[in-house]
């Protein structure tokens, strides 16, 4: 049986998309419940999967991460072996930071956050040793306007 979220339940998932890390004590007041309750619901999330992970988000810029790379792929391999070996090429680079495999001309998109253009091409020349691909656009993002993680409950 799935999951109902009704409008508490987005109250506090908005509260904690805003700072994960209040007490349980400032969600409830928030919210306009209390702690009990707000616990109960939040582990109700949990275990359910709507809450996948708590974590920090931290400036790429001040820890020196100045250049932040999106790079369109095009393939001409398709075939499984090729993906598995793809996805793992990504999965053990922390410099990716989202991959998604698209619709149309471009096969994937990678968003790349790196030091610099130096440490983008390092993480270039790493990529396409391991796996085959047909084409490589690289972009440079000149100015983050908007990033966020929260989605619009």
């Amino acid at each position: 049986m799935a999951l109902r979220i009704d409008d508490m339940d987005r109250k506090i998932l908005g509260e904690l998309q805003r700072d994960a890390a209040q007490s349980l004590d400032e969600i409830a007041k928030r919210v306009g419940s209390s702690k009990t309750p707000v616990w109960n619901r939040i582990r109700k999330l949990r275990e359910a999967g709507v809450i996948k992970q708590q974590t920090v988000l931290l400036d790429a810029e001040a820890l020196g991460f100045e250049a932040c790379f999106f790079v369109l792929i095009r393939t001409s391999e398709h075939e499984s072996d090729w993906q598995a070996k793809f996805l793992t090429a990504l999965r053990e680079r922390p410099e990716v930071q989202e991959a998604h495999r698209l619709a149309g001309d471009i096969d994937y998109i990678l968003k790349v956050q790196v030091q610099n253009a130096r440490a983008y091409d390092s993480f270039y020349q790493a990529l396409i040793s391991e796996v085959k691909v047909h084409n490589v656009t690289a972009l440079l993002s000149m100015e983050e306007i908007k990033s966020t993680a929260m989605l619009p409950l």
